[in-house]
């Protein structure tokens, strides 16, 4: 088990039972030995609809009960309800999700009762799980009094908060369920805001859904759907609700950074904290600071929490994902908006709506407006983690392996380390190289001056990590 970029993630095989319950108690312990909470104190527990959540989420409870602390069950609950609840009630959380990866694997968000965990608790709560590596560890599941309501009615009081009543109205938006735990608060959402809303593709089943890098198979079924039912937009999110997917009146999903930009004009943000994966013309289209910083939630909060010590108001941040987080209060046209310093998928699907709805123009020419560069996502799943190192490290040994690798695509004009390896070539497309922090994949991201360029390039980039898996085994 070990830290990503957002929580611990794992094999199902390697969470369920003693390690679910070494990393709960281990929380438990750094939470109480760093007093941050005190003996007695709530905990809550929330979880996604994978089939493997129910079970560690009841390992969890046992183990925070037997640490001293006093758990409450919030059941199937998107990430920001879970974190606002704990926000609300000073209280510590755990969330059971592997958010996008497939079922056969899952993960645990951590939070304090101040917000998400930061690095350096991260670090904390290792080292104690490894010192309790060798100990005869409890297993027992446990149950908690149930909360579930609560945190979902106050989620839900400040989603319908965002925009003006019926503001929507003359919209038609299909909301692609599958498994995400959000899938039934969207869709009472965009029916308050007064949207005439057709619901798609329910599942029983988990569905991983990456909402950065979405799968051909996904957009085959956004255009279907789109062309049935005549849609101006569908809307989804990952499988624990915390980043959004949407896509415009042809089927074609909108990029989470794009969200991430026309949302932070909706707030009127002072300042916007984004990772170096963003879209390099998100400067260009708006006149805030931007703040660029490594991939991940902890490092986004970080640079949030840096801009309001330094004096700034109005802070907000966002993910390659569109994952929204605040780290101030706004005031919006449905009322204000407390601070949220952790990944929201509501926000950004809803603000985009509104500024076609208040435009009178689709979806596509809503994005187009803002003549961001072309920038496309993918990744090789399954890709060992041993194989993303090697690659890395002899791209890192010198400037002519790294021209070398990437040679057939072009001449390189400057690089970046920040995270990952991002290249600028002479002709200023961009090719950016890194391994996931949560999962056995190897990302690439790209960004182009058209359509064509981009998917290309991110077509021969893929074949050249490829290919240099297959000469590595």
């Amino acid at each position: 088990m070990k830290f990503g970029t957002s929580g611990l993630r794992g094999l199902v095989t390697d969470l369920e039972g003693r390690a679910s319950a070494i990393y709960a108690q281990a929380f438990a312990i750094h939470l109480i030995r760093n007093g941050l909470a005190k003996t007695g104190d709530q905990v809550l527990v929330g979880r996604d609809f994978r089939p493997s959540s129910p079970s560690i989420a009841a390992t969890c409870i046992g183990a925070l009960e037997r640490a001293g602390l006093m758990p409450l069950d919030c059941g199937a609950q998107p990430t920001p309800a879970l974190a606002l609840y704990g926000l609300k009630i000073g209280a510590a959380s755990l969330m059971i999700t592997g958010s996008h990866i497939p079922a056969d694997r899952n993960g645990i968000k951590f939070y304090r009762a101040d917000g998400e965990i930061d690095k350096q608790d991260e670090l904390q709560i290792s080292a104690i799980a490894a010192e309790m590596a060798g100990a005869a560890i409890d297993v027992t599941p446990g149950s908690a009094p149930n909360r579930s309501a609560a945190a979902r009615d106050l989620f839900s009081r400040r989603v319908m908060s965002i925009l003006p009543e019926k503001a929507l109205c003359g919209l038609k938006v299909g909301v692609y369920q599958h498994s995400t735990v959000a899938r039934d608060l969207l869709v009472e959402a965009l029916m308050h805001y007064g949207a005439e809303v057709v619901e798609l593709g329910f599942s029983a089943d988990f569905i991983p859904v990456d909402t950065e890098a979405v799968s051909s198979e996904t957009i085959a079924l956004l255009r279907k759907w789109t062309h049935e039912h005549g849609l101006d937009a569908i809307a989804s999110a990952d499988g624990d609700g915390d980043r959004p997917l949407l896509s415009d009146e042809r089927g074609e999903p909108l990029r989470g950074d794009l969200l991430g930009l026309i949302s932070s004009l909706f707030l009127e943000a002072d300042v916007v904290v984004t990772p170096v994966t963003s879209n390099s013309g998100i400067e260009a289209n708006g006149t805030f600071l931007t703040i660029r910083t490594r991939v991940g939630s902890p490092f986004v909060i970080a640079g949030m929490r840096e801009a309001v010590h330094g004096g700034h108001k109005k802070v907000m941040g966002f993910e390659a994902n569109g994952g929204l987080l605040t780290a101030s209060a706004f005031s919006l046209p449905g009322g204000t908006l407390s601070a949220l310093p952790t990944r929201d998928s509501f926000l950004p699907v809803l603000a985009p709506l509104w500024f076609a709805a208040q435009k009178m123009l689709p979806l596509s020419q809503l994005a187009a407006a803002f003549s961001m560069p072309f920038a496309r996502a993918g990744r090789l799943a399954n890709f060992p983690v041993e194989t993303s190192g090697a690659l890395m490290t002899y791209l890192r040994q010198s400037d002519d392996n790294l021209a070398d690798f990437l040679a057939p695509l072009g001449a390189i004009a400057r690089k970046s380390d920040v995270d990952g390896l991002r290249v600028t070539f002479e002709d200023r497309r961009v090719i950016h190289l890194r391994p996931s922090g949560n999962a056995p994949e190897m990302r690439c991201y790209i960004e182009a001056a058209t359509e064509h360029e981009a998917q290309t390039l991110l077509n021969d980039g893929l074949a050249l990590i490829r290919r240099w898996e297959s000469r590595s085994l």
